[in-house]
């Protein structure tokens, strides 16, 4: 298996519908990262070039799109990228051959007539090849007798070919988190219709807000970059400096940039691009032609995700799965202890009862920190000297309601009875924990509404995080508690925010949905989970330091 592989295919354009499903399939068993795509419809191997510039087509801008849809239904899995280095107008400046961002190592070519060496100083006369990658000549019985059910309900039917309308500066926005083949298609046909620049804005800040799972959108330093490094393999001589920038409102660089001629958008955000010509049209700045791409199926979808192909259903399937590496000097530890924090009305409990049915021993903070008041305990006497003797009620025990008016107006109050408390809670938490050993349990899970803010990511191996929406929080606060939404809301802002436990995270669960969805999101992240622990397995770990 190679990880990155060029795959040229030289066919016409309206014969790709017959070969493109079993040549991926095929490509997909070679290669395992990156798939660079070059199109050079009707190339032979006797043809004595070098470079072959095509010009910019309706035909082969459709062909592209489909071969990335196809790609997003067939072969998820692998980044495919179709190069357009070779595809601009006679008048457009191009630089050959070029150095791609990843070193191929794999070329795969349905190309005619095998004339190896020709077509070897074709593609060296477009790519910096050195070494010069293994090679290998599809037959035609390759996409004779092959057939794929994700493709077959797929139009392949392609628009009579006309000249595509260019420009010389071209903008385009977008979120461009995990960049998937929705937003190649969006980045492709802007990139066939830019002559010189291409200009891209990337949301950042409060536009993110209101996404699915923001916690897990992508830092906006990484999207560019992503964005950054897919131009500059695919069409690089239109990338500068200033071409991708984070944006924080809608409009970004389209409302000020006098040369731009067009805009490309979806179907989803066509408004906007209305938007961008009427505030053009308010500073004197020339109208955009708005080019509208379609929003492509996702063949693969579930029911709590979009039809379409999306950055939200992308993040939806990272629910459960292990986002950051665990600590490496906790992975030998005996039992497996899973930290599980959440905000309040996150769903934890939920979470903690289906784990416990798949066969984790609970811990219980809450109930420890009630017990950590009782009378004989060190707390106990710890919060009487420190708070008073008014802090205990006529029964002997603290009287939790007078407590918290003395610490919950003063932060640091609340701060010296954390200190007092957190420690006795972990204490017993070890201990139990020690029980569990004894016991030979393999996993625990350390149910802990405060794990991160007492210090105890390094009481465990993992840290797993329940989110919800903020205005979903506050449904669920004041249906169940019956209190007013300000009251609900002042309880979620005296919490850490979601993004700061993400932040933290090995796993991110989400209770947003049926519980079904919840079910099986637990069952897969479980079911990763005894992966991870049987690469470890044996020796027999140590004991973790509180």
């Amino acid at each position: 298996m190679f990880t990155t592989g060029l795959l040229v295919l030289t066919a016409p354009l309206n014969q790709l519908s017959h070969r493109i499903a079993p040549i991926l399939h095929y490509a997909a068993g070679k290669v395992d990262k990156i798939l660079y795509v070059h199109l050079q419809p009707n190339y032979t191997s006797e043809t004595e070039s070098n470079f072959l510039r095509m010009t910019p087509t309706t035909d082969l801008c459709a062909a592209v799109t489909r071969l990335h849809t196809g790609a997003a239904n067939l072969c998820s899995r692998l980044d495919v990228r179709i190069l357009l280095g070779n595809v601009g107008k006679p008048a457009e400046p191009m630089v050959y051959p070029r150095t791609l961002q990843n070193k191929v190592e794999f070329i795969l070519t349905d190309c005619v007539n095998q004339n190896n060496d020709n077509f070897k100083t074709f593609l060296e006369g477009n790519y910096v090849l050195k070494p010069f990658p293994k090679m290998e000549f599809l037959k035609e019985s390759d996409w004779k007798t092959s057939s794929n059910d994700n493709l077959s309900g797929m139009d392949w039917s392609l628009p009579k070919s006309e000249e595509l309308q260019t420009y010389g500066h071209i903008v385009l926005g977008g979120t461009f988190d995990h960049v998937h083949a929705g937003h190649k298609i969006l980045l492709s046909e802007s990139i066939m219709r830019s002559e010189r620049k291409i200009t891209i804005g990337v949301t950042s800040g409060p536009m993110l807000e209101s996404k699915t799972l923001c916690e897990l959108i992508q830092p906006v330093e990484t999207r560019i970059a992503d964005v950054r490094n897919y131009i500059q393999d695919v069409k690089p001589h239109i990338l500068f400096d200033d071409s991708v920038v984070p944006i924080t409102d809608p409009f970004g660089p389209s409302i000020v940039v006098p040369d731009m001629g067009g805009i490309v958008v979806s179907e989803e955000t066509r408004k906007g691009g209305d938007a961008v010509n009427k505030r053009r049209k308010e500073k004197g700045l020339s109208q955009l032609d708005v080019h509208v791409i379609d929003i492509i199926e996702d063949t693969c979808h579930a029911s709590h995700e979009e039809t379409k192909i999306s950055s939200s259903s992308q993040r939806i399937r990272l629910l459960g799965t292990l986002l950051r590496p665990p600590r490496q000097d906790h992975q030998s530890t005996s039992p497996y202890v899973i930290g599980l924090t959440g905000g309040i009305a996150s769903g934890k409990t939920s979470v903690c009862k289906r784990l416990e049915k798949l066969g984790a021993a609970i811990i219980n903070c809450d109930k420890l920190g009630h017990k950590a008041y009782e009378p004989g305990m060190k707390a106990y006497e710890q919060v009487v000297t420190e708070f008073g003797q008014d802090v205990v009620g006529d029964d002997g025990l603290i009287n939790r309601k007078a407590l918290g008016a003395k610490v919950f107006a003063d932060k640091s109050r609340l701060e010296v009875l954390n200190q007092i408390v957190w420690p006795e809670i972990a204490r017993m938490a070890k201990e139990q924990i020690q029980q569990l050993t004894s016991k030979g349990h393999d996993v625990c899970i350390l149910d802990a509404a405060v794990l991160l803010e007492a210090g105890w990511q390094d009481f465990v191996n993992e840290i797993w995080v329940c989110v919800i929406p903020k205005d979903e929080a506050l449904r669920r606060i004041t249906d169940r508690d019956s209190i007013p939404e300000e009251k609900a809301r002042q309880r979620i802002e005296a919490q850490i925010s979601n993004q700061a436990r993400v932040d933290q995270a090995n796993v991110v669960l989400s209770t947003l949905w049926e519980p079904e969805v919840t079910q099986k999101q637990v069952e897969s992240a479980w079911e990763l989970l005894q992966e991870r622990l049987s690469e470890t397995s044996p020796p027999r770990p140590k004991q973790p330091k509180i």
